[in-house]
C-alpha cells in the first residue's frame, strides 16, 4: 500500500492540508482562508471555531482531491502561526474569546509594565526574548485579565492555554474527550514563559505574570516517537493516523530546507518575514536585536537553537494594497504593476502597521510612506511595496552578521512571495549574495511533514531529507555597490521617520 506523510499548515491568514509521498513532492493538498478581525486599531484576532472547522475542511479536501484515503497517511505534522494565542473550556472546547493574534498590539500597557523594573530584556538570559507584544506570555496575561470567565476557569483548573498548534491537536485527538494538551519546544520557546536551556516552564516569570501552571501544555519535542495520540476514526480523516508532530512555522521552514548543519540559514516570505540561524546545540544571546529560540528538537535528541529576525509585515503589505487602496485585485498582479517602472522613484514605504519587530523592537513606530513627490504614481508604490521586504531582510542579515560573526554568503528562501521574481532579484542585489528558491517552496508544510514522518520510521534520519532538497532557481547580485548604499542609506531614513508616532 502506497503510504504518506500529511501536514496541517495552520497559517495567519489561511488553513491548508497538504500531501506528501516520500521524495518530499507534493500529491495534493486544498486551502481556505479565514477571517482576519481587527475590532480597534492595532488588534488582531481569529475565531478560533472557525480554524478547527476549515482544518477539518481541508483535510477532507485534499483527501477528496487526490484519493488518498486517512489510512494511508502514516502520521500527520502540524504547523502554525507562532505566538497567535487561544485560552478554552476543556469540557466543551468552547474559547472564552477569539484568539489574540501574534500581530496584535493590545499588550503594549502589560509589556511596560513588565519593563519598568529591568527594562526590555528583563527576562533575554532565561527565555532569549526581549519583553514584546508580539509573544503569548503577554497575551495569556491579557486574557485572564478581561475576560473573568476564563480567569476563574484558570484556577480551577478547568481552562487550557495553548498556541494554535496546541488547539489543533487536543480536537484531533479527542478535544474534551481526552485530547493532548501538549506544545513542541519551538511554539514553547516563542510563549516568553519557557526557559530556553531547562526546556521547561518558568516559575517566576508565571509568578509575575499571574498565570497558572495549570492551564499551560506539556512541553514536548517537535518529533516525537511517543505520539500525542492519533485521529479519530469519526473524524475529518476517517482513521486513527498518529500525530506526532510539531513546529512553529518558521522552525517548520527551516526543517523543510533542510538546513540542519551550524551556520545554515533560510528566510521565509509570508503575511511576516523570517529569517532563522543554525547556531548548533548551543543558544546564542543576540545584542543586535535578535531572538534566540528553539529551532527543532527530533525525538530525545538534544535541542537545535536559533538566532532569528521577525518582520511583522511583508505579504500582509501586499494584502493592504489589493484590500484597502484596491491598486489591485490579486496579490501576484502587483510584480506586473512594479514592472511598469523601472525603479521606486524615490519612494520607500516601512509598512509599521503595529510596530517595527526585529531589529529595532518598537512598538511607537507606525507606518510610513517617505520621500513622495508628484512624479509617482501607482507602480513606484507597487515597487515600494515590494521592496520593503527586502529591505527589512536586509536588516535582519546585517544584525544576524554582527551577532554570529559569520558573513552570509547565501540565502536559501521559501514562501508565497518567493514566486515573485522582481522581489527575488532585488532581494539578491541588495544583500549582494545569491539569493535560492528550492524545487519544493512549501517548505513550512514539508517541515511538519518532516518532523512527523520521523517520528513513525517513514524517514530515517537528516541525510535522507537533504537528498530530497533540490534547487529550482538561483538570483545572483547583479546591482552596483554604489547604488546598493545609496538605496539603502534612503531606506534608513525613512525607518527612522517611523518612530516615536504612538505617545
Amino acid at each position: 500500500m502506497t503510504r504518506y506523510v500529511g501536514a496541517l499548515d495552520q497559517g495567519t491568514t489561511s488553513n491548508r492540508f497538504i500531501i506528501f509521498n516520500h521524495s518530499g513532492q507534493i500529491v495534493g493538498w486544498e486551502q481556505k482562508e479565514h477571517e482576519q478581525i481587527f475590532p480597534r486599531p492595532g488588534w488582531v484576532e481569529h475565531n478560533p471555531m472557525e480554524i478547527w472547522q476549515n482544518t477539518q475542511d481541508v483535510i477532507q479536501g485534499a483527501l477528496f482531491k487526490t484519493g488518498v484515503a486517512g489510512s494511508d497517511l502514516a502520521a500527520i505534522g502540524i504547523t502554525n502561526q507562532r505566538e497567535t494565542t487561544v485560552i478554552w473550556d476543556k469540557n466543551t472546547g468552547r474559547p472564552y474569546m477569539n484568539a489574540i493574534v501574534w500581530q496584535c498590539t493590545r499588550t503594549d500597557e502589560i509589556c511596560k509594565d513588565l519593563e519598568s523594573e529591568e527594562g526590555q530584556n528583563r527576562f533575554r538570559d532565561k527565555t532569549g526574548l526581549p519583553i514584546a507584544t508580539y509573544f503569548s506570555g503577554p497575551k495569556v496575561k491579557w486574557i485572564l485579565d478581561h475576560a473573568p470567565a476564563a480567569r476563574a476557569a484558570a484556577d480551577k483548573g478547568d481552562a487550557l492555554f495553548g498556541t494554535m498548534e496546541t488547539w489543533l491537536i487536543w480536537w484531533l485527538t479527542g478535544g474534551p474527550n481526552g485530547g493532548a494538551h501538549v506544545t513542541d519546544v519551538t511554539n514553547a520557546s516563542r510563549t516568553m514563559l519557557m526557559d530556553l536551556t531547562t526546556l521547561q516552564w518558568d516559575d517566576e516569570i508565571l509568578e509575575i505574570l499571574n498565570i497558572p501552571h495549570q492551564i499551560l501544555p506539556r512541553i514536548v519535542p517537535s518529533s516525537d516517537t511517543d505520539t500525542w495520540g492519533t485521529t479519530l476514526t469519526d473524524g475529518p480523516f476517517s482513521a486513527a493516523v498518529p500525530v506526532c508532530g510539531a513546529l512553529g512555522d518558521q522552525q517548520a521552514a527551516l526543517v523543510g530546507q533542510t538546513c540542519f548543519d551550524q551556520g545554515e540559514a533560510k528566510n521565509t516570505y509570508g503575511t511576516g518575514c523570517f529569517m532563522l540561524l543554525n547556531t548548533g546545540h548551543t543558544p546564542v544571546p543576540s545584542r543586535q536585536g535578535l531572538l534566540t529560540t528553539l529551532g527543532y528538537q527530533i525525538k530525545d535528541q538534544r535541542p537545535i537553537y536559533c538566532l532569528e529576525g521577525s518582520i511583522a509585515i511583508t505579504g500582509a503589505l501586499v494584502q493592504w494594497l489589493r484590500d484597502n487602496l484596491e491598486l489591485i485585485s490579486s496579490a501576484p498582479e502587483i510584480e506586473e504593476l512594479a514592472a511598469t517602472v523601472a525603479d521606486n522613484g524615490g519612494t520607500y514605504f516601512v509598512p509599521a502597521f503595529s510596530g517595527l519587530f526585529a531589529p529595532y523592537w518598537r512598538s511607537d513606530a507606525r507606518g510610513v510612506i517617505a520621500g513622495l513627490t508628484r512624479f509617482v504614481n501607482k507602480g513606484h508604490l507597487a515597487r515600494a511595496v515590494l521592496e520593503a521586504s527586502a529591505y527589512q531582510t536586509r536588516d535582519i542579515v546585517e544584525a544576524m552578521n554582527r551577532d554570529s560573526g559569520v558573513k552570509l554568503t547565501k540565502l536559501k528562501v521559501d514562501g508565497g512571495m518567493v514566486a515573485n521574481e522582481m522581489l527575488m532579484q532585488f532581494q539578491a542585489d541588495i544583500l549582494n549574495v545569491p539569493v535560492i528558491r528550492p524545487e519544493v517552496s512549501e517548505t513550512t508544510a514539508l517541515g511538519a511533514a518532516y518532523a512527523a514522518g520521523m517520528a513513525v520510521g517513514y524517514w530515517s534520519n537528516a541525510d535522507e531529507l537533504r537528498q530530497n532538497w533540490a534547487i529550482d532557481k538561483t538570483w545572483k547580485p547583479g546591482m552596483d555597490a554604489d547604488v546598493r548604499r545609496k538605496y539603502y542609506r534612503e531606506w534608513k531614513k525613512a525607518v527612522d521617520r517611523t518612530f516615536d508616532w504612538v505617545d
